[in-house]
């Protein structure tokens, strides 16, 4: 089981990223399990998130305690900020999916239809564009 830690703050889109992971690895054939934890329900609140990837079901819906992966959006690297502001994004999260998913093998095709089941319509085209960048195609 792989399993990814996602660290970030209420708005800035941890959980919005561990679901389109699980959607694209369900897409290629796998099983996913994405899921929050959270303190108080506010913007800028302090937000984890999970997502559990196999090939096999996911029935462990435990807290990840020493995850394969952590993905840190409050504290991302300068290259990670640079890339969204060119994309017009607020914040790193599907920067930082692109580059993980490159490291996974999930194809790009797999990220933009999971884009367009998780995100508004408006949001699909800079989103897509950030994650063909981080994941090594052109945008």
């Amino acid at each position: 089981m792989i399993q990814v830690l996602w660290k970030g703050r209420g708005g800035q889109g941890a959980f919005t990223a561990a679901r389109i992971l699980g959607a694209a690895w369900v897409g290629k054939g796998g099983y996913a399990l994405a899921f929050p934890s959270f303190g108080p329900e506010r913007r800028g609140a302090q937000v984890r998130a999970f997502t559990k990837l196999d090939d096999k079901p996911v029935v462990d819906r435990s807290e990840i305690i020493e995850p394969d992966f952590t993905l840190d959006l409050i504290n991302p690297p300068p290259d990670a900020s640079a890339l969204a502001e060119r994309f017009g994004l607020p914040t790193v999260n599907t920067v930082l999916l692109g580059k993980l998913a490159a490291r996974l093998g999930i194809e790009i095709t797999y990220l933009e239809r999971a884009i367009e089941q998780v995100m508004p319509e408006k949001l699909w085209e800079s989103n897509k564009n950030a994650v063909k960048a981080t994941a090594g195609q052109s945008a």
